[in-house]
C-alpha cells in the first residue's frame, strides 16, 4: 500500500505520466490492469487559465481511473497557482503533480519542467505557492540533476518536502541524457534516506524483476514505470503479482495483445474522434505488436489505415495468419 495525502493506493505500482500518450485511454486501460496509480499526461499551465480547448480536453478522466495523479507545467508562479486552483476544484483527479523532469526544449526554454532542477529556492517557493492554494495533494516528478555537474536531486527533493508537497517521483536521469544512458538508482536511494515524504523510484523499471530489485536496493515506497508499458500494460499486472506472491505470470498471447490493441483504440475514438484516433493509434499498435515474429509488413501496414474498419480488419487478419502458423508448426513437431 502507498499513501499520498490523504488518498490511499492499493499498490506500489504506478503509471508514469508521458506526454502524448497518457490520455484517458491509455490509462483506463493500464488501470485494468491492476495500476495502483495512473498519472495523467503533462498540461500546460497558461493552456488551462486560458481555457484551450486541446488544454481542456485534456483534463478529462473517467471516474474508473481513479485515484489519479494530473500533472501540470509551467514556469511562473501566477500561472501555475490559477491552473492548479482549477484543476483542484473542476476535476476529479485525486492529486495534482507538477512537472520538473520533462527534458524538452520548447518547454524548458519557458523556465518550466526541468529547468527548475537548477534552482532549489524556486522549487520552494513555486511547491508551496500550489500547496497553499489547493486542498488535494500536491506531489512533484523530477530528474536528479540538469546535468553531471548540476546534481542537485537531495536539496530540490527536500525544498518540496518543506513547501507541503506530498511525495516525489524520481527519474534517476539528469535532464541532458534525456532517455539514453543508464538510469542512477543510488542517487534515488540517497534521496529516499534524505526526506521522510513518499518517493516513487522511475527509470530502468522494464520487468517485474526490475521493480523488486528498485524497491529493494532503494527503499523507494513505489515505482513507477513508464515507456516499458507501452503497447504492453501487462507489465503492470506482471509486476503487481509478482510483488504480491512472487509468482513471474507468463506473456500474453498474440490474440490478447491484439484484443487489448483495439479495445484501447475504441475507447480513443470514443476520447477524440475516429479521424484524430486511428492516427494516434498507429504508434500504439505498433507498440502492441513489438515481439510478435514476422511484423514487419504489417506495421508499415498500420501506417496507412486511416479508418477503424481498416485498422481492425488488418489486425485480426493478422492475428489469424500467426495463430495458423503457429497450430502448423505445432502438428508438425
Amino acid at each position: 500500500m502507498l499513501k499520498i495525502g490523504d488518498i490511499i493506493i492499493d499498490n506500489p505500482v504506478v503509471l508514469a505520466p508521458m506526454a502524448g500518450v497518457c490520455n484517458s485511454a491509455f490509462r483506463l486501460t493500464v488501470k485494468e490492469f491492476g495500476a495502483g496509480l495512473v498519472c495523467a499526461e503533462m498540461v500546460s499551465d497558461k493552456g488551462i487559465v486560458l481555457q484551450n480547448e486541446k488544454s481542456m480536453n485534456m483534463l478529462y478522466i473517467d471516474e474508473r481511473e481513479n485515484p489519479l495523479s494530473l500533472q501540470i507545467f509551467g514556469g511562473e508562479r501566477e500561472t501555475l497557482v490559477q491552473a492548479a486552483k482549477f484543476v483542484d476544484k473542476n476535476t476529479n483527479a485525486d492529486i495534482i503533480d507538477i512537472n520538473m523532469g520533462c527534458p524538452v526544449p520548447k518547454i524548458t526554454k519557458c523556465d518550466a519542467g526541468a529547468k527548475w532542477l537548477l534552482d532549489p529556492n524556486k522549487i520552494y517557493e513555486m511547491v508551496s505557492a500550489v500547496v497553499d492554494a489547493v486542498d488535494k495533494p500536491v506531489t512533484v516528478k523530477m530528474r536528479m540533476g540538469w546535468d553531471d555537474d548540476h546534481i542537485f536531486a537531495v536539496k530540490n527533493a527536500q525544498a518540496v518536502e518543506r513547501a507541503g508537497g506530498s511525495a516525489v517521483a524520481l527519474h534517476g536521469r539528469t535532464r541532458v541524457q534525456m532517455y539514453e544512458g543508464k538510469a542512477n538508482w543510488d542517487i534515488i536511494r540517497e534521496v529516499k534516506q534524505s526526506i521522510n515524504i513518499p518517493l516513487i523510484g522511475n527509470g530502468d523499471v522494464q520487468t517485474p524483476q526490475d521493480a523488486k530489485r528498485m524497491l529493494d536496493e532503494t527503499g523507494v515506497d513505489g515505482v513507477m514505470i513508464g515507456r516499458a508499458a507501452l503497447g504492453n500494460p501487462w507489465v503492470i499486472y506482471r509486476t503487481v503479482k509478482y510483488l504480491e506472491t512472487g509468482e513471474l505470470m507468463g506473456e500474453p498471447s498474440v490474440r490478447e495483445k491484439i484484443d487489448v490493441c483495439l479495445l484501447h483504440l475504441d475507447r480513443l475514438i470514443a476520447l477524440k474522434n475516429e479521424y484524430i484516433a486511428v492516427r494516434e493509434m498507429r504508434k500504439h499498435a505498433a507498440w502492441y505488436l513489438k515481439g510478435i515474429r514476422g511484423n514487419a509488413n504489417v506495421r508499415n501496414s498500420v501506417n496507412e489505415c486511416s479508418t477503424r474498419e481498416q485498422l481492425v480488419t488488418l489486425l485480426t487478419d493478422y492475428v489469424t495468419e500467426v495463430e495458423g502458423k503457429m497450430e502448423k508448426e505445432s502438428q508438425a513437431v
